[in-house]
């Protein structure tokens, strides 16, 4: 007879076994102290930092930057919070992190870009990398100076061998992703001529909805984070010119813009943009949509409606893209948010799919013009290889992410 405890045992030992396969090296952090003298700081006045696994044998020359993603500040208030957190000093950032996704060293885990040079860029000044005011408040102290952060991150690795890069993908998640589409043409005028560059946002692309009270929460935030860090300046002109600076923080208004081949990564039914653009805290008071922003199999179906709705909204926005053939897009159902860096997510066996191709085959695909890829899901539920996340914690213990 077998033994189905021994059994249960076994599967959990493989399954860690695996887990434990996937996850990856280690990587020890950068700090470019240089970059203080000229004012390139986190909030706190730190230096930058960020964690470099260097390239070997074919992707010697290939370089593929990952901005970290963790929300914004919007306020010296919120602001003064974060700049004791990791997202606002590189004093309080892990020594260490695990690269895993888009960022694992295995063939097995990340086919077309496991061998290059592969760096994820910390994110500690709240502006997706945007603001440069000069003044420091002496009583506060902090520091808004992302755009200058961004630049001193990138004039310190092109020093370090990026500027012989022959690929180069600019990629990042949730407020890196977005960072990631409005650097997109700067960085690739950093990198030489004949460089093949690249851009992906993966869970970037948040769109300017109504919350559930009728309200606008999300562009009035916008136009508050980019007022406190000064970022207008350092927008693109082309959406500047035609309307309000906090606008431009949309991909909708500007992304259109980007004249380098660019891929949008983004669940429809996007869980950070569920909980903070159409149903924030603040736009429900009594805690209506609390339990559904949990778990999306807590919805009632009225709940539901107004997130196909808010799929359709989101839909919208995208198609101001425009087309291209150079663009690319995995738009799929599922309720999740930054599908690249999670293993289970970017692939495995199990990793969810559109039009039976994972979210790495299509990125390899369209990056090396293999294929291009460009599709939309159908509607939620209908995608059952879904990983629709499932919070532990109530939604408004999450305000800035």
């Amino acid at each position: 007879m077998v033994d189905t405890t021994s059994c249960q045992w076994l599967h959990l030992l493989l399954l860690g076994l695996l887990w434990f396969k996937t996850q990856g090296v280690y990587v020890p952090i950068t700090y470019v102290p240089s970059a203080v003298a000229r004012g390139a700081v986190c909030l706190d006045g730190s230096p930058p930092a960020y964690h470099w696994d260097r390239g070997y044998g074919t992707g010697i020359n290939s370089w593929l930057i990952q901005l970290e993603g963790g929300g914004w500040c919007n306020n010296v208030t919120s602001c003064l919070v974060r700049k004791n957190t990791h997202l606002g000093s590189s004093k309080r950032m892990v020594k260490r992190i695990p690269f895993s996704g888009i960022l694992n060293n295995k063939h097995q885990f990340n086919p077309d870009f496991y061998n290059w040079n592969r760096v994820k860029v910390r994110y500690c000044d709240g502006s997706s990398f945007t603001g440069d005011v000069a003044a420091v408040n002496p009583v506060t102290n902090l520091h808004f100076r992302g755009a200058r952060v961004w630049l001193a991150v990138m004039e310190d690795l092109l020093a370090k061998g990026m500027r012989n890069a022959e690929n180069a993908v600019l990629s990042g998640c949730s407020a890196g992703g977005l960072a990631s589409i409005l650097h997109c043409d700067s960085f690739r005028a950093l990198l030489p001529m004949g460089t093949k560059v690249k851009c992906l946002s993966d869970a970037g692309y948040f769109i300017n909805a109504m919350d559930v009270s009728g309200g606008h929460y999300i562009e009035a935030f916008f136009n508050q984070l980019v007022a406190t860090h000064g970022s207008a300046k350092n927008l693109l002109p082309s959406c500047t010119s035609r309307m309000r600076p906090g606008l431009c923080f949309f991909p909708e208004y500007m992304a259109q813009q980007i004249q380098t081949p660019l891929f949008i990564i983004n669940a429809a039914y996007d869980s950070w943009q569920i909980r903070n653009i159409l149903a924030p805290g603040i736009a429900d008071p009594h805690g209506y949509w609390e339990s559904c922003k949990l778990d999306i199999k807590n919805c009632l179906p009225s709940q539901i409606k107004t997130m196909q709705d808010f799929r359709l909204q989101f839909l919208v926005a995208l198609l101001r893209l425009g087309k291209s053939s150079s663009r690319g897009m995995f738009i799929d159902s599922c309720y999740a948010h930054c599908q690249t860096e999670m293993q289970g997510l970017w692939l495995m066996p199990d990793s969810p799919l559109l039009n039976k191709t994972s979210i790495a085959k299509a990125v390899g695909d369209w990056f090396y013009d293999r294929n291009p890829f460009q599709k939309i899901d159908c509607a939620y539920p209908c995608n059952p290889t879904c990983h629709n996340r499932i919070y532990e914690q109530p939604a408004h213990h999450y305000p800035n992410f």
